[in-house]
Protein backbone atom coordinates (compact mmCIF):
# COMPACT_ATOMS: atom_id res chain seq x y z
CA UNK A 1 0.00 0.00 0.00
CA UNK A 2 1.37 3.25 -1.08
CA UNK A 3 2.01 6.10 1.75
CA UNK A 4 0.99 8.51 -0.38
CA UNK A 5 -2.55 6.56 -0.99
CA UNK A 6 -4.88 9.77 0.50
CA UNK A 7 -1.84 12.36 -0.13
CA UNK A 8 -4.14 15.87 -0.70
CA UNK A 9 -7.20 14.62 0.48
CA UNK A 10 -9.19 16.42 3.06
CA UNK A 11 -11.63 13.69 5.31
CA UNK A 12 -13.96 13.79 7.58
CA UNK A 13 -14.35 10.72 9.64
CA UNK A 14 -17.73 10.32 11.72
CA UNK A 15 -19.49 7.92 14.05
CA UNK A 16 -21.08 6.44 16.49
CA UNK A 17 -19.43 4.67 19.88
CA UNK A 18 -16.90 3.24 18.07
CA UNK A 19 -15.48 6.69 16.97
CA UNK A 20 -16.63 8.39 20.60
CA UNK A 21 -13.56 6.90 22.96
CA UNK A 22 -10.23 8.50 22.46
CA UNK A 23 -8.22 4.82 21.88
CA UNK A 24 -11.19 3.58 20.06
CA UNK A 25 -11.31 3.69 15.67
CA UNK A 26 -10.92 7.79 16.36
CA UNK A 27 -7.17 6.68 17.31
CA UNK A 28 -6.00 3.70 15.48
CA UNK A 29 -7.73 4.84 11.80
CA UNK A 30 -7.21 8.40 11.69
CA UNK A 31 -3.72 7.41 12.33
CA UNK A 32 -3.63 5.10 9.56
CA UNK A 33 -5.33 7.54 7.42
CA UNK A 34 -3.04 10.65 8.39
CA UNK A 35 0.14 7.99 7.98
CA UNK A 36 -1.14 7.84 4.09
CA UNK A 37 -1.15 11.62 3.77
CA UNK A 38 -4.53 12.76 4.06
CA UNK A 39 -6.04 15.68 6.42
CA UNK A 40 -8.44 14.31 9.16
CA UNK A 41 -10.98 15.31 11.38
CA UNK A 42 -12.70 12.70 13.03
CA UNK A 43 -16.16 13.08 15.59
CA UNK A 44 -18.22 10.23 17.31
CA UNK A 45 -21.06 10.47 19.14
CA UNK A 46 -21.68 7.51 20.83
CA UNK A 47 -25.59 6.64 20.66
CA UNK A 48 -26.14 8.58 17.47
CA UNK A 49 -28.26 7.12 14.65
CA UNK A 50 -27.52 8.08 10.94
CA UNK A 51 -29.75 11.24 10.67
CA UNK A 52 -28.58 12.72 13.99
CA UNK A 53 -25.59 13.92 11.81
CA UNK A 54 -28.23 16.06 10.08
CA UNK A 55 -28.34 18.65 13.38
CA UNK A 56 -26.84 19.28 16.27
CA UNK A 57 -27.89 16.00 18.60
CA UNK A 58 -27.13 15.56 21.69
CA UNK A 59 -25.38 12.12 22.65
CA UNK A 60 -26.46 9.27 25.37
CA UNK A 61 -23.37 7.92 26.79
CA UNK A 62 -20.32 10.39 25.53
CA UNK A 63 -18.23 11.32 22.31
CA UNK A 64 -14.89 12.54 21.29
CA UNK A 65 -13.75 14.60 18.65
CA UNK A 66 -9.85 14.46 16.82
CA UNK A 67 -8.62 17.21 14.28
CA UNK A 68 -5.23 16.19 12.65
CA UNK A 69 -2.41 14.82 14.60
CA UNK A 70 -3.51 15.65 18.46
CA UNK A 71 -5.01 12.85 20.27
CA UNK A 72 -9.17 12.70 20.22
CA UNK A 73 -10.48 15.12 23.08
CA UNK A 74 -13.50 13.65 25.00
CA UNK A 75 -16.73 15.95 24.49
CA UNK A 76 -18.26 18.12 27.38
CA UNK A 77 -21.31 15.97 29.04
CA UNK A 78 -22.41 13.17 26.58
CA UNK A 79 -21.03 14.83 23.50
CA UNK A 80 -22.90 16.55 20.60
CA UNK A 81 -23.20 15.53 16.75
CA UNK A 82 -22.10 18.65 14.42
CA UNK A 83 -24.63 18.72 10.73
CA UNK A 84 -22.29 17.01 8.17
CA UNK A 85 -22.57 19.76 5.94
CA UNK A 86 -21.11 22.05 8.18
CA UNK A 87 -18.16 19.56 9.05
CA UNK A 88 -17.47 18.97 4.87
CA UNK A 89 -17.80 22.76 4.28
CA UNK A 90 -15.38 24.05 6.99
CA UNK A 91 -12.50 21.35 6.39
CA UNK A 92 -13.61 21.48 2.57
CA UNK A 93 -13.83 17.65 2.69
CA UNK A 94 -13.95 15.76 -0.25
CA UNK A 95 -13.90 12.29 1.24
CA UNK A 96 -16.22 11.44 4.00
CA UNK A 97 -16.10 8.12 6.08
CA UNK A 98 -18.77 7.03 7.96
CA UNK A 99 -18.40 3.93 10.67
CA UNK A 100 -21.86 3.26 11.93
CA UNK A 101 -24.25 0.29 11.86
CA UNK A 102 -24.51 -0.91 15.30
CA UNK A 103 -26.30 1.66 17.45
CA UNK A 104 -28.85 1.23 14.25
CA UNK A 105 -28.99 -2.42 14.87
CA UNK A 106 -30.91 -2.32 17.71
CA UNK A 107 -30.09 -5.63 19.19
CA UNK A 108 -32.46 -5.97 22.58
CA UNK A 109 -35.35 -5.42 19.87
CA UNK A 110 -36.93 -8.41 18.43
CA UNK A 111 -36.94 -7.29 14.90
CA UNK A 112 -34.48 -4.99 12.77
CA UNK A 113 -36.83 -2.28 11.58
CA UNK A 114 -35.51 -2.22 8.16
CA UNK A 115 -37.45 0.68 6.60
CA UNK A 116 -36.59 3.52 9.29
CA UNK A 117 -33.23 2.15 8.93
CA UNK A 118 -33.37 2.98 5.27
CA UNK A 119 -34.42 6.39 6.18
CA UNK A 120 -31.78 7.30 8.03
CA UNK A 121 -29.18 5.79 5.85
CA UNK A 122 -30.76 7.79 2.94
CA UNK A 123 -31.09 11.07 4.69
CA UNK A 124 -27.69 11.15 5.51
CA UNK A 125 -25.93 9.80 2.15
CA UNK A 126 -28.51 12.13 0.20
CA UNK A 127 -26.95 14.88 2.45
CA UNK A 128 -23.38 14.32 1.79
CA UNK A 129 -23.92 13.62 -1.91
CA UNK A 130 -25.59 17.24 -2.07
CA UNK A 131 -22.01 18.62 -1.07
CA UNK A 132 -20.24 16.85 -3.63
CA UNK A 133 -17.94 14.72 -1.23
CA UNK A 134 -17.38 11.37 -2.13
CA UNK A 135 -18.10 9.03 1.40
CA UNK A 136 -16.99 5.44 2.16
CA UNK A 137 -19.47 3.69 4.57
CA UNK A 138 -17.98 1.09 6.97
CA UNK A 139 -20.17 -1.15 8.55
CA UNK A 140 -20.23 -2.92 12.19
CA UNK A 141 -17.88 -6.33 13.08
CA UNK A 142 -18.83 -9.67 14.25
CA UNK A 143 -18.23 -7.75 18.04
CA UNK A 144 -19.24 -11.44 19.96
CA UNK A 145 -22.88 -12.66 20.97
CA UNK A 146 -24.30 -11.70 24.18
CA UNK A 147 -22.97 -8.86 26.48
CA UNK A 148 -24.50 -5.42 27.59
CA UNK A 149 -25.86 -4.25 24.24
CA UNK A 150 -27.44 -8.03 23.27
CA UNK A 151 -25.61 -8.39 19.91
CA UNK A 152 -26.18 -11.58 17.91
CA UNK A 153 -24.14 -12.66 14.72
CA UNK A 154 -27.45 -13.20 13.08
CA UNK A 155 -28.53 -9.75 13.57
CA UNK A 156 -25.44 -7.77 12.55
CA UNK A 157 -25.18 -10.08 9.43
CA UNK A 158 -28.78 -8.57 8.76
CA UNK A 159 -27.42 -4.96 9.02
CA UNK A 160 -24.43 -5.16 6.91
CA UNK A 161 -26.54 -6.52 4.00
CA UNK A 162 -29.18 -3.84 4.53
CA UNK A 163 -26.80 -1.27 4.75
CA UNK A 164 -24.71 -3.08 1.86
CA UNK A 165 -27.77 -1.82 -0.16
CA UNK A 166 -28.72 0.62 0.78
CA UNK A 167 -25.79 3.24 1.57
CA UNK A 168 -24.90 4.04 -2.83
CA UNK A 169 -23.77 6.40 -3.47
CA UNK A 170 -21.30 5.71 -0.98
CA UNK A 171 -19.01 2.80 -1.04
CA UNK A 172 -19.84 0.13 1.25
CA UNK A 173 -17.23 -1.65 3.45
CA UNK A 174 -18.16 -4.96 4.78
CA UNK A 175 -16.60 -5.53 7.95
CA UNK A 176 -17.96 -8.77 8.49
CA UNK A 177 -15.24 -10.16 5.67
CA UNK A 178 -12.27 -9.34 8.16
CA UNK A 179 -12.67 -12.07 10.76
CA UNK A 180 -14.95 -14.96 12.12
CA UNK A 181 -17.81 -14.43 14.35
CA UNK A 182 -16.38 -14.02 17.67
CA UNK A 183 -12.75 -13.77 16.56
CA UNK A 184 -11.99 -10.44 17.67
CA UNK A 185 -12.33 -9.69 21.10
CA UNK A 186 -14.74 -7.51 23.31
CA UNK A 187 -15.03 -5.75 26.34
CA UNK A 188 -19.06 -5.77 26.58
CA UNK A 189 -19.62 -8.13 23.01
CA UNK A 190 -19.97 -4.90 20.74
CA UNK A 191 -16.52 -2.80 21.62
CA UNK A 192 -13.07 -4.51 21.27
CA UNK A 193 -9.86 -4.44 22.99
CA UNK A 194 -7.36 -1.94 22.06
CA UNK A 195 -5.91 -5.06 19.59
CA UNK A 196 -9.59 -5.69 17.93
CA UNK A 197 -9.56 -1.97 16.83
CA UNK A 198 -6.10 -1.89 15.62
CA UNK A 199 -7.24 -5.12 13.68
CA UNK A 200 -10.14 -3.49 12.05
CA UNK A 201 -8.35 -0.33 11.51
CA UNK A 202 -5.90 -2.41 9.70
CA UNK A 203 -8.63 -3.71 7.84
CA UNK A 204 -10.21 -0.79 6.73
CA UNK A 205 -7.36 1.01 5.54
CA UNK A 206 -6.38 -2.00 2.99
CA UNK A 207 -10.29 -2.37 1.93
CA UNK A 208 -10.08 1.49 1.07
CA UNK A 209 -7.53 1.11 -1.65
CA UNK A 210 -10.23 -0.03 -3.68
CA UNK A 211 -13.48 1.58 -2.90
CA UNK A 212 -14.81 3.63 -6.23
CA UNK A 213 -15.21 6.61 -3.45
CA UNK A 214 -11.97 6.75 -2.72
CA UNK A 215 -11.22 6.75 -6.62
CA UNK A 216 -13.60 9.54 -7.15
CA UNK A 217 -12.18 11.74 -4.62
CA UNK A 218 -8.51 11.71 -5.86
CA UNK A 219 -9.78 12.68 -9.61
Amino acid sequence: MSSLLLAGLSVVMIGDSHMATPNYLIATLQDSFLAQGAKVHSMGVCGTNAADWLKVTPGTCGGAERIGTPTAKVQPGMGATVPIKQLISAEKANLVVIVMGDTMASYTKPTLAKSWVWQQVTTLTKEISATGAKCVWVGPNWGQEGGKYGKTYARVKQMSSLLAANVAPCSYIDSLTFSTPGQWATVDGQHLTGTGYKLWSDAISKAMVNTEALKQAKK
